[in-house]
């Protein structure tokens, strides 16, 4: 026997019912709940907000909906909008999860976070991902949490490396170390671990002239030409002056001479002034570093120190033939003026001087010992100067006693 009068759930329950299944029409619903068609029709519209489509034949409007539709429609409306203010607090939660970025990795998280109180489906809803994406990232966190570890520890690594160097160190010399150290890593993992932790090498600062010609000394013709490299240590240096800046807007001066082979510093001197006496025990300790300079080439600019006849004299005495590059020509003697640059960078360290004279000799009395035997350096292997005339030396020592 057809019920007559149907409860307000059984209404709700039989719309649900038709709209779960797309292919079935509105007939074969009916008949399957043992409704008349029509009135499952009307409980349809009822449901969509719309008056239902009878009309008498003299067009009068229908009947207004009984009180049980209205308090399904109204029990309804108060669902969706518990609904809507749990989605805007879902999304509030969210954006505390977003401050650095809407990615994936933020929302999938928030999901694995919040997945007892709203359930997964709902919330991958609201945040507009896909489950399938959710559930593999959960899948992966193990490996991810894996990679994350061995980052943090690279990064610790990185950071003593960085540290030994007085915070000198780029992307290449850390990595040469590491390496050094027995670890296996690629320079672009190291570049982007420094990045995100914020670590950097120093960077070039402003140069400041130092190199004062004089027109009528003597010169010497270039035996370098540019070309800043030798087969053989102790055959071919360069040699150029560099300012220190001290307090109360004072200089004192740095005199190198560096060898084209290793790189090492085999001289310097440092005075409060530029006579060309500080050349000259530039010249004299780098005599001392080696034995003998004879038959050694220096290459210097052409500044009124290397042009004296002192200089000339000292250069004689030792046996070393000057070279000279030309006037107003820093590219002639490139790599001094790049040590020079080096030094001053990783010692003052963007500070504009040191506080006085004996505070800048003890800074550069340690730098310069670290550069031949610590620091690394990129054209070298990033081997520093001793162990690469070192290297060199085991070298010579093998090919002679194999012949």
């Amino acid at each position: 026997m057809v019920m007559k009068h149907y409860p307000p759930q059984f209404k709700v329950d039989a719309v649900a019912l038709y709209r779960s299944r797309p292919g079935a029409t509105i007939k074969s619903v009916a008949e399957d709940l043992g409704v008349n068609t029509e009135t499952l029709r009307n409980w349809i519209r009822t449901a969509d907000g719309r008056r239902t489509a009878s009309h008498s034949a003299a067009g009068s409007l229908a009947p207004a909906p009984d009180g049980d539709t209205v308090q399904v429609e109204l029990a309804a409306a108060r669902k969706r909008i518990r609904e809507l203010e749990e989605e805007r607090d879902i999304l509030r939660k969210a954006a505390r999860y977003f401050a650095g970025g809407d990615a994936l990795v933020n929302r999938c998280q928030f999901v694995a976070d919040h997945q007892r109180r709203y359930g997964v489906k709902r919330l991958c809803r609201v945040l507009g991902i896909a489950r399938s994406s959710f559930y593999y990232w959960l899948r992966t966190a193990p490996d991810r949490a894996a990679r994350q570890a061995a980052d943090a520890e690279a990064t610790a690594r990185i950071r003593v490396v960085h540290a030994a160097s007085d915070g000198t160190y780029g992307v290449p010399r850390v990595t040469a170390e590491l390496r050094d150290q027995g670890e296996v890593v690629n320079h672009k993992k190291v570049a982007r671990l420094m990045n995100v932790a914020g670590i950097a090498g120093l960077r070039l600062r402003r140069k400041h002239r130092t190199t004062i010609a004089d027109p009528a000394a003597a010169k010497a013709p270039d035996l370098v030409g540019r070309h800043f490299s030798a087969e053989e240590v102790n055959t071919k240096y360069v040699g150029d002056i560099t300012y220190l800046p001290v307090g109360g807007g004072k200089f004192c001066y740095l005199a190198t001479v560096i060898d084209l082979c290793s790189r090492r510093l085999a001289g310097w001197a440092i005075a409060d002034h530029m006579r060309a006496e500080l050349v000259v025990d530039a010249l004299a300790a780098a005599e001392r570093t080696r034995g003998s300079l004879h038959g050694a080439i220096m290459h210097t600019d052409h500044g009124s120190q290397y042009s004296s006849r002192v200089f000339a004299d000292s250069c004689r005495r030792a046996g070393v033939t000057q070279s000279m590059s030309a006037v107003g020509s820093s590219a002639d003697n490139a790599l001094a003026e790049s040590f020079n640059a080096t030094c001053k960078r990783e010692t003052l360290q963007g500070r504009n001087g040191w506080s006085n004279e004996r505070e800048a000799r003890l800074e550069l009395f340690r730098w310069l010992h670290r550069y031949n035997t610590v620091r690394r350096h990129s054209s070298l292997g990033h081997r520093s100067p001793i162990a690469y005339e070192n290297a060199l030396h085991a070298t010579s020592t093998t090919l002679a006693q194999a012949a």
